[in-house]
């Protein structure tokens, strides 16, 4: 790249005003893209438990297509049109809901699901074109602001964690039946290189080398390979295949919408509308308050240029065949490397798109390996909670139940949602309810009624 394109590139992206360089943004698009890079092997395995009941043969390779494009298809455009570092791909939990709840449980057939998540796509661009998604953000108080931010830092830590080690994740933190969860064992590989990682990662970090969190995934999973922890790359390119049964299905399959199963449908639309709603607004903020983005002000600037993208990249994945998209945590480890404009986004959607052709190079990355950047993440992104009014029992209630429960819910939005609804309670108890805008009470309002609705509906609330 020439010094002139590199000139083009800083202007366009700001980098002067944004107090970063080319080097910084690439170090740092890379590192988010390695530690995302497991939702394209993650999410086919998911969505295929929907659609292989459906579907004669084998239809990983093309979800595994559609969740890149989808994933780069929101990347690019949030680094394109927003000019924030942030990522997108297929969220987790919501694909799961996708498959066990809405297809196998409700019964919907997962044609009709993916047009279910059209038509969310669709509902979430004119709620931004109307400004609702923007105002969502600006009732947030600056306290929950910044404890969601600490809560999505402990709630990628848990996650980086509590990895399966049978498909090569740390199983530090593993499920107990007595005291829900525990410390894992040693004698798992995995947990200690893990370990290992963390310490190598911790090295690189602490003698502030740049790309710390990239080379302490490249070293951790090298090292792995090197004693046969983890396979190595069997290949390096491999020809990927168009996902041509599923492209097209999410609007094709709003045909099969019947009176028989319009309840359900509606039923479904509204969670997806739901979760991928308050995901989304809960990463933004949070994320957004770790990056410096968010001001006294309390706004997330072209907030709704990042939330127009977010819808988008949800309508074109469901065109493409998979479940809503969602802006990712884990671009908050490209934050923390650095990345401060749309450049990292710019460069973890073309790894995103590049990846369809490597695919045995990034599935043999093993989730060990990216675990000690999101433990480091997650103890930069506890900073947030410095901002909090500890001393006034009004800010720091509904502060740490939203620190507290967005990991143990495993749930942006569920921790959100409980925060949100303390918040306006407490106050009016400490006699300051008029201090609350009415924004902030009908929101949580919502939040009441869709606790209600989930318990109804479903027995339960996630």
């Amino acid at each position: 790249m020439s010094s002139a394109d590199n000139g083009a590139i800083a202007r366009f992206f700001g980098f002067a005003r944004h107090g970063t360089d080319l080097r910084t943004e690439v170090l740092a698009g890379l590192t988010t893209f390695m530690t995302l890079a497991y939702i394209l092997v993650v999410n086919p395995i998911i969505l295929g438990d929907a659609i292989f009941l459906n579907q004669a043969g084998d239809l990983f390779p093309e979800l595994m297509v559609a969740t890149a494009i989808s994933g780069a298809i929101g990347t690019l455009t949030m680094a394109l049109v927003a000019n924030y570092p942030f990522c997108l791909a297929p969220g987790m939990g919501i694909n799961a809901f996708f498959t066990y709840s809405v297809v196998l449980g409700l019964g919907i057939d997962w044609r009709l699901a993916l047009g279910c998540v059209f038509v969310e796509g669709l509902i979430f661009i004119a709620l931004t074109l109307t400004d609702v998604r923007r105002q969502i953000i600006k009732a947030i108080p600056d306290g929950l602001k910044s404890a969601t931010g600490a809560g999505i830092g402990l709630f990628i830590a848990y996650i980086g964690l509590s990895g399966d080690p049978a498909t090569g994740g740390a199983g530090l933190i593993v499920a107990n039946p007595v005291t829900k969860t525990a410390f894992g064992s040693l004698l798992q590989p995995t947990a200690l290189m893990a370990i290992a990682g963390l310490i190598i990662t911790a090295a690189f970090l602490v003698r502030k080398t740049k790309g710390a969190l990239l080379w302490g995934i490249l070293a951790t999973a090298i090292l792995g390979w090197i004693l046969g922890i983890s396979p190595a790359p069997t290949g390096i390119v491999q020809i990927p295949a168009w996902p041509s049964n599923l492209f097209g299905q999410g609007v094709a399959g709003l045909a099969g919408l019947n009176g028989s199963n319009i309840v359900n449908f509606i039923t479904a639309l509204f969670v997806f509308l739901f979760v991928d709603l308050f995901d989304t607004i809960g990463t933004l903020a949070g994320v957004g308050k770790r990056a410096g983005y968010i001001g006294e002000d309390g706004e997330l600037p072209r907030a709704n240029r990042a939330l127009l993208s977010d819808a988008v990249a949800t309508t074109a994945g469901a065109v493409f065949g998979t479940s809503s998209v969602t802006t990712f945590v884990e671009s908050a480890a490209g934050i923390a490397e650095g990345g401060r404009t749309g450049f990292t986004a710019v460069i973890c959607g073309l790894l995103l798109l590049l990846s369809v052709f490597f695919i045995p190079v990034f599935q043999a990355i093993p989730a060990y390996a990216t675990a000690p950047a999101l433990v480091l993440v997650g103890v930069m992104m506890m900073s947030n909670v410095l901002s909090i009014r500890w001393q006034d029992m009004a800010e720091a209630i509904p502060a740490f139940l939203v620190l507290f429960m967005i990991p143990l819910t495993y749930s942006i939005a569920e921790g959100l949602s409980i925060g949100f609804i303390a918040y306006p309670l407490v106050k009016a108890f400490q006699g300051k309810r008029r201090e609350v805008p009415l924004a902030t009470w009908i929101i949580a309002g919502v939040f009441v009624a869709r606790f209600v609705f989930m318990t109804v509906q479903f027995g339960q609330t996630s």
